[in-house]
């Protein structure tokens, strides 16, 4: 893994949003975005804004997974997994819900991916968002892969 971007500073969610709209585009059925950080540094909200940007639906419905690990949403070209695994116990629950299957199929953004123990694909793209008091931080980390595929969004 090495450095694709970052640090991208994230002032306000209007920065945020465009991020996640940009780069909704360039995702393709089985990629996975590991969206790490501390609680309230804008994992969730990333998410909803690239589900939406994605679906091509501003109105979508994007409750959050944390109470039930996995929300899917069907979108152009693949299926979309959101995951939180906030509060898995064991990484075997992964399996349990079918996560390992989805991984090769659905574009998966999955929050608290520390929590996945060795199932994290490695060729995935780790979003690491950072709150600080002048705003958030989000560094990305990926392959050559990646960072071919990101140019067009990140210059």
């Amino acid at each position: 893994m090495s450095l694709i971007a970052g640090p991208i500073a994230l002032r306000d969610e209007s920065h945020s949003l465009a991020l996640a709209r940009a780069l909704a585009p360039h995702l393709r059925a089985g990629d996975t975005l590991l969206l790490s950080g501390q609680i309230g540094a804008g994992k969730s909200f990333f998410a909803r804004a690239l589900i939406r940007a994605r679906t091509g639906n501003p109105d979508e419905e994007v409750p959050s997974p944390t109470f039930t690990l996995v929300q899917s949403y069907e979108a152009p070209g693949a299926e979309i997994w959101h995951c939180d695994l906030y509060r898995l116990s064991d990484p075997f629950e992964l399996v349990e819900l079918g996560l390992d299957e989805a991984l090769g199929r659905a574009i998966c953004l999955i929050e608290w991916p520390d929590r996945m123990g060795d199932m994290a694909p490695p060729e995935a793209l780790s979003l690491a968002f950072e709150a600080r008091p002048d705003g958030h931080m989000l560094t990305m980390t990926g392959n050559a892969d990646w960072r071919a595929r990101l140019e067009p969004v990140l210059g």
